[in-house]
């Protein structure tokens, strides 16, 4: 009898354990949920968050709370990210550099194979753009100058294989432009430069340049596949001839790789709700970005093809981090 009586309350403390677990995903969040942005407050990618994390918080019931952790790339945010807790109060914005660029380039301390993707947010094009002392108005008009005088024009960037460099090397090899790289430390002082003569092209996520356009940068095309509400007037890369100069970015929330995936789906479905609301989506579109969301397995792929296609254009123009 005694020995039965111990074998049932070991079963029971066996049930109330893996029960608890379960209990605890269910009533998920019970706290404030950390979300770690990996560039600085007031970026373009900082913008994205802070347009989805109060109505995310309102529909969880919980705050969440950005955590800006930038540097090296966008790779420390993300490194943070997935050596968190998987306990599902930690959170993470995926940017595209860390995730398809840097792993072609360095030894990095994560693994992308360790990403736990739930869905994508945003859609920021890459705009090809002059500044105010270059004497061309269209596209065509930029690329016949630059082949009358191969070598003799500047492009900046924000820095070596940052998007800028690559999306700026792509137009190069499709268009057949022999152009100079001038990397900064940053986006900002890479439009400073722009405004300032000292570089004639940038090829910019769209966020970043629509502030300066009173200033005199003009934007010539979109590097995407449709136009923008933002600029209706300015052509797509693929209207001027130029499909192969295809360059989004493409930024989500990603998880640690064993945050449970209960806890994943209902942030998924909260996320995919804020991005279908109205005033979200006017907000991103206003920071020249357009608010899309994904099934986790279509952020995966997308990301994957992303990656091959850097990979290669890295490999074309042997681009170095030095």
């Amino acid at each position: 009898m005694l020995a039965r009586r111990t074998l049932l309350l070991g079963l029971a403390a066996a049930c109330a354990f893996a029960a608890a677990p379960a209990a605890a995903q269910s009533a998920w969040p019970a706290r404030p949920v950390r979300l770690i942005v990996p560039y600085p407050p007031g970026g373009p990618v900082d913008g994205l968050a802070r347009a989805i994390a109060p109505r995310l918080g309102e529909l969880l019931g919980q705050t969440v709370v950005i955590d800006n952790k930038a540097g090296a790339g966008g790779s420390l945010g993300l490194d943070a990210t997935l050596k968190a807790d998987p306990d599902g109060y930690t959170f993470g914005f995926g940017v595209p550099g860390a995730i398809t660029v840097l792993p072609h380039l360095q030894k990095l301390p994560y693994s992308v194979a360790d990403i736990n993707y739930v869905s994508l947010v945003a859609k920021v094009p890459q705009a090809i753009a002059v500044g105010p002392q270059t004497p061309v108005k269209t596209l065509p008009e930029l690329i016949a100058l630059a082949r009358k005088e191969p070598g003799r024009l500047n492009y900046g960037s924000a820095g070596n294989a940052t998007t800028p460099h690559l999306g700026a090397e792509l137009l190069a090899q499709e268009a057949g432009l022999k152009l100079v790289h001038v990397p900064y430390k940053g986006a900002a002082p890479a439009i400073t430069a722009l405004l300032g003569g000292e570089v004639q092209i940038l090829a910019a996520d769209l966020s970043a340049l629509l502030p300066f356009l009173s200033r005199g940068i003009k934007v010539l095309a979109v590097s995407g596949p449709r136009r923008i509400d933002a600029l209706p007037n300015v052509p797509t890369t693929a209207e001027l001839g130029l499909p192969g100069v295809h360059v989004e970015s493409n930024y989500g929330l990603i998880a640690p790789a064993a945050t449970p995936p209960a806890i994943t789906q209902k942030l998924h479905a909260a996320l995919v709700a804020v991005l279908n609301t109205p005033a979200v989506r006017s907000q991103i579109a206003s920071q020249g970005a357009l608010a899309v969301s994904t099934t986790p397995d279509e952020y995966r792929k997308l990301m994957q093809q992303e990656s091959a296609k850097w990979a290669a254009v890295v490999k074309k123009a042997n681009i170095t981090l030095d």
